[in-house]
Formats: structure tokens, C-alpha cells, sequence
């Protein structure tokens, strides 16, 4: 299958199932032109039986032993949530369709929407589920943002996202809670381009410590011990229900809406307003990166959208909020001298910091077991264990 004509005079090399192309980290087409994420996603489909009966069966399993495990607790799983569509969804499903007793998990790194904070209050106060909210004192947050923007790298979110995933194992832990629920999608997100956003709590510590000011006494670090430790002694099982269920993005946000009064950002992880300057400023002008076109290409596997049509939307300009940098440079006390020098230097590579990366590819059987398990995401061993490019 051909692009339109515009796509081909570009001279750019595309995958022929999605909209990845030659420009894309560690990737390689086959003989037909599909490139390795579309048979990864393909080949994890299989795997798990994604939206097919041996998905559905085996998730119908999970459920009943997150209920048996659970008896007599007040939770049985712990749900992380954000005011966005996945997490927001899970919640109702785990409440009107599963029937169990979740603790709902909110990391709040002071850069909240007020409509993902009117989200979550909706459908937590409709399905009665009680919230754990952890707050980085806004300060701290705002000076570990700070350094990784002068650090030129392009994990800007980083940090909170592995906070994110230490404080449900913290929460899980301090409950008895043997299962965490997470809202990720391969098939309605895609895959992330391996050596694309690396982040772990080495690099958040590397970083801050060159160019952070603020010590980080509020912000859940997660180091290498404390990660070992909850995956092997703690050993709460990571579930992601729509690996294993059928999934549509645009069905669950049409559900929330009508049920829940639920509020729809219209662009791509809006909800935060870190997000929302990294995925509309940030990347695609320091870095030269899109990141919608890992859902983009995820529509077009499912049938959503057409190649022509995804391309065509990649290729606008993504959506921006109105005084966002304005308000990013306020938060972070920049000037603007430092804002556009920094914007306007070479980028930064997490290759160039220290990491666990080369930790985590030494222990690869181990995760790999881990991984099977259910002790560790899939996804955190097929990225962090492989040498990048291999």
C-alpha cells in the first residue's frame, strides 16, 4: 500500500501497516516493508491473546484471583489514576464490571489541570472508590523539571513517571495489596521506539544532582535496591487489563462522558501541563519529535484511521495550550534569555548520563522471569534489557 504523492516526493521511508518511519530509533522493515514494532505488536497480540477469547479468558482468571487473594481486605488492587481516559476507565470497569475494591493511587506533581482533578473527583465520588493522593512539595517538583530542561535531555517527564510507578508499589505494600492495575495500551498506543525516553533512578539522580538546587526530601525516588525489593520480596503482580481485554479509546471517552460528565482534553496527555508543553512544544521543537505517531500508527493497526489520513494529521502541527510557555518559564523561574538558549542548544542524549541501563541488560533472565510473572511490566523488559539498536 502506497501513501499519497506528498509522502512519496518527501523520500521518506514508511512502514507499509503503520505510520512509523525511517527516522524512527532501532528500527528495521522486513521484505514487505512492515517495520519491527508492527510485528512486536503483532507478536504481543498473539502472546497475550489481546481482545480474543484467550485474552478475555485468561483476564476472567486474574479476576477471580485478585478476588480470592483479596477476601476479608478492605482492597484488593491498587489503580493508578490521572484524570485521563484509561485510567478513568478502569476505574468504572473495576467497579461495575469486576466487582473489586480498588484504592485509587494519584501521584500530583503540582502541574494538575483542573479539569484531570474534576475528572478524577467524578468518577471516584460515583463509584465510591477512595483515593491516595502523594504531593510533591511544588518547589522540589518544579527544580527537578528545572534540571532536566538545562540538562538538554529529552525525558523532561521523566521524572514524575517514575515516581508514578514507585508510589503504587509504596501504596501496594503499606495495604497488603498484592496486585497493581495499570491503564496501559499497546494496541490503542503503540510501542515507544526503543532508545527513545529512557528514564530510571539513576538518571533522575545524575541529573538533579548536576543541576538541580532543591533536595529531593518529597519526590518517591525510585532507586535500583528499592525496585529489587518490591519485584522480588513485596512482589505485588503488575496487571494491565487491556493487554488482555478488547480495548477502544474512543468507546471508553464516549462511555465517561455519558455516565460520568467526564471532560475530554482533545490532545494527547493534556492533562498535565508538564505534559502538555513536552508533547506540543518541547519535543518537536528542541528534538524534532511527534510522539503522536506512536497512536496514530496504534489507529491504524486497529483500523481507526487510514495511513493516509494518520500521516496527514502527524503532519500538522500538534495541538498547543494557549500561554503554555508563558507559563512553563513562570513555573520554573526561567528568563527569557535561558528559555530560548536552552531550547536552541544541541540536544542531549541519556546515553551521555548515568543509568542502570547496562544493570538491567546484565539481569536480563531475571527480569525475564519477572516479567512472565506479572512482577514487572513486559514492556520495562523488552525496552530496558536490550542493548539499544540490537
Amino acid at each position: 500500500m502506497m501513501l499519497n504523492k506528498d509522502i512519496t516526493k518527501a523520500g521518506i521511508v514508511v512502514c507499509t501497516e503503520c505510520i512509523y518511519d525511517e527516522r524512527i530509533p532501532s528500527i528495521a522493515f522486513d521484505i514487505d516493508g512492515v517495520c519491527n514494532y508492527c510485528h512486536q505488536v503483532s507478536n504481543l497480540i498473539k502472546s497475550y491473546g489481546t481482545g480474543r477469547e484467550k485474552g478475555e479468558n485468561e483476564f476472567k482468571r486474574i479476576v477471580n484471583e485478585i478476588q480470592k487473594n483479596g477476601a476479608g481486605k478492605k482492597y484488593d488492587c491498587v489503580i493508578g489514576v490521572s484524570g485521563g481516559t484509561d485510567s478513568s476507565y478502569l476505574l468504572h470497569l473495576a467497579r461495575t464490571e469486576w466487582n473489586l475494591k480498588p484504592l485509587a493511587v494519584h501521584y500530583d506533581d503540582t502541574w494538575n489541570t483542573s479539569t484531570a482533578t474534576m475528572n478524577m473527583k467524578k468518577v471516584l465520588d460515583a463509584t465510591d472508590i477512595d483515593l491516595y493522593t502523594h504531593i510533591t512539595d511544588n518547589k522540589e517538583a518544579c527544580d527537578i523539571y528545572r534540571a532536566f530542561f538545562f540538562a538538554g535531555v529529552a525525558e523532561l517527564c521523566g521524572a514524575p513517571d517514575l515516581a508514578y510507578n514507585y508510589l503504587l508499589r509504596k501504596v501496594a505494600a503499606a495495604h497488603g495489596v498484592s496486585y497493581i492495575i495499570e491503564g496501559h495500551s499497546f494496541v490503542a498506543e503503540g510501542i515507544t521506539p526503543l532508545g527513545r525516553n529512557y528514564f530510571d533512578g539513576k538518571y533522575v539522580k545524575s541529573i538533579h544532582k548536576k543541576f538541580g538546587k532543591i533536595p529531593m526530601r518529597t519526590y518517591p525516588l525510585m532507586t535500583f535496591m528499592r525496585f529489587l525489593k518490591s519485584s522480588l520480596i513485596d512482589r505485588p503482580k503488575i496487571i494491565r487489563p487491556y493487554w488482555y481485554i478488547k480495548y477502544s479509546k474512543s468507546e471508553a471517552q464516549n462511555l465517561l462522558t455519558e455516565k460520568y460528565d467526564w471532560q475530554n482534553y482533545n490532545g494527547h496527555h493534556l492533562e498535565n501541563r508538564m505534559s502538555s508543553f513536552y508533547h506540543s512544544i518541547y519535543n518537536p521543537t528542541k528534538f524534532n519529535v511527534d510522539l503522536r505517531n506512536n497512536t496514530l500508527s496504534a489507529r491504524v493497526r486497529t483500523g481507526e484511521l487510514s495511513r493516509e489520513t494518520a500521516w496527514e494529521i502527524y503532519n500538522t502541527t500538534p495541538v498547543k495550550e494557549e500561554g503554555i510557555v508563558k507559563y512553563f518559564k513562570k513555573r520554573l523561574a526561567l528568563s527569557d534569555e535561558e528559555y530560548t538558549e536552552v531550547m536552541a542548544a544541541a540536544p542531549k542524549s541519556w546515553v551521555e548520563y548515568p543509568t542502570y541501563k547496562k544493570r538491567f541488560e546484565l539481569l536480563r533472565p531475571l527480569f525475564y522471569l519477572l516479567a512472565k510473572a506479572n512482577l514487572v511490566p513486559m514492556s520495562f523488559y523488552l525496552k530496558y534489557c536490550f542493548p539499544v539498536g540490537k
